[in-house]
Formats: C-alpha cells, sequence, structure tokens
C-alpha cells in the first residue's frame, strides 16, 4: 500500500515542478508524479515518454511552467489541491470569489478538470459583488462549455418570465400596502420603472396591448382607492385632517401617483390618471388646503405638484386630449395653488428646517411652467385672456412666467381679423367687421 504523499516532501517526491516567471522568480516544488498524473492532463503529457525531461537533483524529473506573475500565487494553490479530495468539503479552501476564479483560470490552462469542476461548483453557488460579476464576465466565456454553468444567473430571461414578474410587481406596487411595507413597494416600484427604460441597453420590457390593459386596470384601482379617501377626508374637520395620521395614507397615495406617471408616461398610457386627476381637482386641491403647513405636510404638498405637472404634460403637449372646458378649468384650479406654493417651497428647501428635504428642483418648474404655457395657448382667445387678465393683476405674477403665452395672444388677437379675412374672402372680412 503507498504510502500518503505530501507536496513538497522531497523525501517521497521524484518531480520538481519548476514555476518561474518573466520577471525572474523561480520556485521548486517537490511533487509525485503518479499525482500530477491522475489530476492534470498538462503534467500527464509533460512526464509521458513523449515528452523530453531533463534530470536534476537526485535524479528527479523536472518540469518547468512558465506564469505571469500575478498568476504565479494561483499555480502553487492548484499544485496543492491536487494533493486534496474535491468531494465538495472544499469550499473554504477558495478563500472568495476572486481567488477561486484565478484557480479557474490556471486549472483550465493546465487541463485538471478535477479542481475545474470543484471551482465552478463554487462559483456558481456564492453570491458575486458587481466588480467580482465584471471580472466573471471577463473571463469565464473563453473557458467553454465547462465553466458556462457559472453564468446561469446572468443568462437573458424567457420573455414569458420578464412578463410575469412585471405583472406581478406592478399589482403588488399598485396595491396600496400597509405602511410597514413600504420598503418593498418601492423596491418594486423602482425596478418596474428600470424594466421599462431604456439607456446603454433595450428596455427589459416591451410593453403590448395586453400589459397596456393590466396596468391601467391597476391604475385605476389604485385612483379609486385615492379618490375614496379624498372623499372621506372632505367629510372630516379641518383640525381632523390635520392631523399627521389622517394625512399618511393620502400621501402615501400621492407618492404612488407620482410614480405612476413615470410608468404611465412610458406605457403612452395616461388617459386615465388625466382624467380622473382634473375629475377630482377641485375636492384634492380642497383637502390639501385644510392640511397644515407644517414640514410634512408640505411635502405633501410637493407630491400633489408633482401629479398635478404630469398631468398638464399631458393635456398642455396633446398627449391625453381633453375638452377645452376641462382644459379651462385645470388651469383656473391649479394655476393660483401654485403660485402661491413656490415661494413657499423654495423658503422650506433653502432654509432646510427641521431636516425637510423637498425634492423639488428648478427643473420640476420650469416643466410646470411649460406646461402652463402650452395648455393655455390651446384655449380659446377668451378664455386666454381671462387667464391673463387674472395674472397680469396677481402679485405672483413671477411664477407661473405666462409672458410667452400674453405675447402669442397679442399677436394673434391682433392679426386675427386679417388672418380670417384671407380664410374667408371678401365676404368672410365683411361678416366678422
Amino acid at each position: 500500500m503507498r504510502a500518503v504523499s505530501r507536496i513538497g516532501d522531497r523525501s517521497t517526491s521524484d518531480v520538481v515542478v519548476r514555476l518561474r516567471t518573466q520577471d525572474g522568480r523561480d520556485n521548486w516544488v517537490y511533487c509525485h508524479s503518479h499525482i500530477l498524473i491522475e489530476k492534470c492532463k498538462y503534467f500527464a503529457d509533460r512526464l509521458s515518454e513523449n515528452w523530453p525531461t531533463c534530470q536534476i537533483l537526485d535524479s528527479r524529473n523536472c518540469v518547468e511552467v512558465y506564469c505571469e506573475e500575478s498568476e504565479f500565487d494561483y499555480h502553487v494553490t492548484v499544485l496543492r489541491l491536487f494533493y486534496v479530495s474535491m468531494d465538495g468539503s472544499v469550499t473554504d479552501m477558495w478563500h472568495g470569489v476572486r481567488n477561486a476564479l484565478g484557480i479557474l483560470r490556471v486549472a483550465v490552462e493546465l487541463g485538471c478538470s478535477p479542481i475545474i469542476a470543484a471551482c465552478v461548483n463554487y462559483l456558481e453557488a456564492v453570491p458575486w459583488e458587481e466588480a467580482e460579476e465584471e471580472e466573471i464576465l471577463k473571463t469565464i466565456p473563453r473557458m467553454g462549455s465547462q465553466a458556462e454553468a457559472i453564468l446561469a444567473r446572468l443568462q437573458p430571461v424567457n420573455p414569458t418570465a420578464i412578463v410575469k414578474i412585471f405583472l406581478s410587481a406592478i399589482r403588488f406596487a399598485t396595491s396600496s400596502p400597509s405602511i410597514i411595507m413600504n420598503d418593498l413597494k418601492t423596491s418594486a416600484q423602482e425596478q418596474l420603472e428600470y424594466m421599462l427604460t431604456e439607456d446603454d441597453d433595450v428596455p427589459l420590457l416591451t410593453a403590448d396591448d395586453k400589459i397596456k390593459i393590466e396596468v391601467t386596470e391597476c391604475i385605476k384601482r389604485l385612483l379609486t382607492r385615492f379618490n375614496n379617501l379624498v372623499e372621506s377626508l372632505l367629510c372630516e374637520t379641518k383640525e381632523s385632517v390635520s392631523e399627521a395620521g389622517k394625512m399618511q395614507f393620502f400621501q402615501s397615495y400621492l407618492t404612488d401617483l407620482s410614480w405612476a406617471c413615470q410608468i404611465l408616461v412610458k406605457l403612452e398610457t395616461m388617459r386615465e390618471l388625466v382624467n380622473s386627476w382634473t375629475e377630482a381637482s377641485e375636492n384634492i386641491l380642497k383637502v390639501v388646503e385644510q392640511a397644515s403647513p407644517k414640514a410634512e405636510m408640505l411635502a405633501m404638498k410637493v407630491k400633489v405638484i408633482e401629479v398635478t405637472t404630469k398631468v398638464l404634460e399631458a393635456i398642455g403637449y396633446g398627449t391625453v386630449i381633453i375638452p377645452t372646458t376641462k382644459r379651462f378649468h385645470m388651469v383656473k384650479v391649479w394655476l393660483p395653488f401654485v403660485r402661491v406654493m413656490k415661494p413657499l417651497i423654495d423658503s422650506a428647501t433653502a432654509s432646510d428646517e427641521d431636516g425637510l428635504a423637498l425634492k423639488m428642483d428648478g427643473e420640476l418648474w420650469q416643466s410646470l411652467e411649460s406646461a402652463f404655457v402650452s395648455t393655455v395657448l390651446a384655449l380659446p382667445s377668451g378664455d386666454q385672456a381671462e387667464i391673463l387678465t387674472e395674472w397680469l393683476a396677481n402679485e405672483h405674477i413671477r411664477f407661473p412666467d405666462l409672458t410667452e403665452a400674453f405675447e402669442v395672444w397679442c399677436y394673434r388677437s391682433k392679426v386675427a381679423k386679417r388672418r380670417l379675412a384671407l380664410l374667408g374672402g371678401t365676404h368672410g372680412m365683411a361678416n366678422t367687421l
């Protein structure tokens, strides 16, 4: 019975593996030919009769292995692993993903099947950090089928599975779960938006009519719950509504609707939300005006402005077509509110009182202003005149700045008879006098 062989045991070794680098590093490792031949194709070839070897020190065969300096320690580790049983109980020997990748590279280069299998099993099972994942993507594809199991978690997902997880996530994200599940809901909402975002890569999901219908139904249910809450709050006293607990659900709904706008814009399905918000605007505003001016209530009003901005953009840019009376109504309801709120929010943001961090940047104010201008300019000239008259007489004339709308209205009004006469001929002009 052969005695147990140990790496580095000079007294029993019959082979020297000479590891050498271009930087001049030169290490001799005393090994045993029967182990090298059994565990590694490279050494089996080098120690065969078909490959000449040189004799050194005590008549031992010498096999030289050249490697990069960065790979030197991995070569030593591979030699040590030849003397360890690869039975799945050596997971603690890999010392992390990067080390296992280094060992795997050497094992593939030398043709060490048991070590390759053990490395693949380890790397396929353990979690990866982002930097490790990038290194895996650079390394593994060059190794062929023997290592492809490692990439299983990175393979493209079946489109049917993507649709299923999207629909499950949208149902949860719009289900108004309890406050204690806000973190989970927020995560679901972020990932849904990411799935639809076109960045360096194409969107993960391209929504068809079936998906759009399901999303619309989910938003309908969310809007129904929101409108029911608004109606119930209108029945409360002002003092009762101002209590933080009463408004928590209201603000949660607003946050959900603000997020929903991002999704609906991507899917080009804003109609349901626009119609609902337009119908409920007066009631929403009544609830908001009953709330106290405390910091948390100011944050809630910011959410109201965010949703209103998206609704007005959809209306003003013709994404969603609604009747003239409703467009005029939206301007009349929300214009006074936002012009009063802007200085309050800007002041609170600047002072940062009570740790308030209102996420209302200049870009959103600009978007809201542009949406108002576009909406006003699409109204009949008489409605425009009414809005502009009130704007010019108001102390908050600086926001929203309707100068562009005023200039266009003046021009259109001045040339109206001439332009209509040109269109209708002499008879048309006579009828306008």
